[in-house]
């Protein structure tokens, strides 16, 4: 059984939506824009009236095809036959890889106007501009989804990124979008950024599109007056430890509302952190997961990390794994680190420690009373190293995931290999009693 049909026409005439007509000749319905949010509650309200089956649902998708004088798509035959539905919402419609022409997203609104679904996947599907246009404007009038997947479609056009920017403006329904792998450049850019000043979304992916530069400009723009965004997520942009990391600053220090910031796979660096950590120092609410895995970070940026851990109010999630930090960097955030009343998780993965940044970390270890989660997966800490952070857990009562990949063992001998052993496993264990005393999930299965 499927949702109740949540798009039945209005009885009284003078209610009924404006129709909007794109460049194809495609009719899709909307009232006008201060009616949208009201209307569709009034139609959500009026969801028990009647219902469809999936069988139903099926059957005008094929009639749906025929009328385009398109093939219906196996796959979402498939997963109309298969799909479980709940109260009118479906798990995912997944199309990824499904090359959707004109006629075949035409062909979608049988489907669209009788379901919801939790996640629309059309990434890679080869969307053209008036084929986008139209599914969009289908996906906002019928509040199809609450998260969208529309990355790596690089020909939507100008008509499509405009029925995009008024999907987000509008919808009341659409809480998470991915647009990766496409240029943001030029008009894309400027319509995603003016919808977002008004926009509901949550969670925004823009991975890999080209971000530096204008485009980050007009997007951080935006967003110091957004006042829904909880997630931004902005890896493989080429941002700069300059004008980038500049705009990142100023976003930290105006918005207060964003609490995840993504930034690995960028060119931050040094000089870029210190922008971070002044508009962090600011904070009294805002940010509180900051990853920047593999940015160019070195012992001088920690410098600069030193100066703000103290102070930050919010923070508390930091990920700095993949940068050429060493022990020398380490020593620098130690009794930052220490001074620091925030931070229950710290990534250190692959950066370049060894038992002497091992140890510094076990005396913060030992000092901390909120760290839960500390990552020290591919760094080449020896057995003194395992020494140190198990004795540290003997005295902390927080730390409850520690994950450390010691040194290879090929070369060691049966004693060592035997401490080391002992050691692993009495971190696992005592990290497995501190999440059971806090009331945490452990991730510590191995060490």
């Amino acid at each position: 059984m499927t949702r109740c049909g949540e798009q039945e026409e209005h009885a009284d005439e003078a209610n009924k939506p404006q129709k909007r007509i794109s460049k194809s000749g495609k009719h899709v319905s909307f009232p006008p824009d201060e009616q949208i949010v009201s209307s569709f509650v009034e139609d959500r309200d009026r969801a028990t009236e009647r219902c469809v089956t999936m069988e139903e649902v099926l059957e005008a998708y094929q009639q749906s095809c025929s009328k385009h004088q398109v093939q219906p798509k196996e796959r979402i035959l498939q997963q109309l036959q298969q799909g479980g539905c709940v109260g009118g919402s479906v798990e995912r419609l997944d199309l990824k890889g499904e090359r959707l022409d004109h006629r075949s997203c035409e062909a979608l609104e049988a489907v669209l106007k009788s379901l919801h679904f939790d996640f629309i996947n059309l990434q890679a599907a080869q969307l053209e501009e008036n084929g986008a246009s139209s599914l969009l404007d289908m996906i906002l009038y019928y509040e199809s989804t609450t998260y969208l997947d529309i990355s790596d479609n690089a020909s939507m056009g100008t008509s499509a990124w405009r029925a995009l920017a008024h999907l987000i403006k509008q919808s009341v329904r659409l809480s998470r979008l991915d647009v990766c792998n496409v240029s943001l450049v030029d008009y894309p850019a400027r319509s995603l950024s003016k919808a977002l000043l008004t926009s509901r979304l949550s969670v925004l992916h823009l991975h890999n599109a080209q971000l530096s530069g204008t485009p980050l400009f007009t997007l951080v723009g935006a967003l110091k007056h957004n006042r829904a965004l909880q997630e931004l997520h902005l890896t493989n942009n080429l941002l700069n430890s300059y004008q980038d990391a500049m705009q990142l600053g100023d976003l930290l220090r105006f918005n207060t509302t964003i609490h995840t910031l993504e930034l690995s796979n960028n060119m931050v660096a040094d000089a870029g952190l210190e922008e971070l950590c002044d508009g962090l120092s600011r904070q009294t609410e805002g940010l509180k997961v900051l990853k920047l895995r593999n940015n160019n970070v070195t012992k001088s940026g920690m410098e600069h990390l030193a100066k703000a851990l103290p102070v930050l109010k919010v923070l508390q999630v930091l990920d700095l794994g993949e940068n050429s930090l060493g022990n020398e960097a380490i020593q620098v955030i130690r009794e930052p680190l220490i001074a620091n009343n925030t931070l229950k998780q710290l990534g250190l993965a692959q950066t370049n420690i060894t038992c002497e940044g091992a140890v510094a970390l076990a005396e913060f270890i030992v000092e901390s009373r909120q760290i839960h989660k500390l990552d020290l997966s591919q760094n080449p800490v020896r057995l003194g190293g395992l020494m140190a952070l198990s004795l540290s857990l003997r005295i902390n009562r927080s730390l409850a995931f520690l994950d450390v990949n010691p040194v290879s063992l090929e070369e060691q001998d049966e004693f060592l290999l035997e401490m080391q052993m002992k050691l692993q496993a009495e971190i696992t264990q005592r990290c497995v009693a501190n999440a059971s005393r806090l009331g945490l999930q452990t991730e510590n299965s191995e060490t």
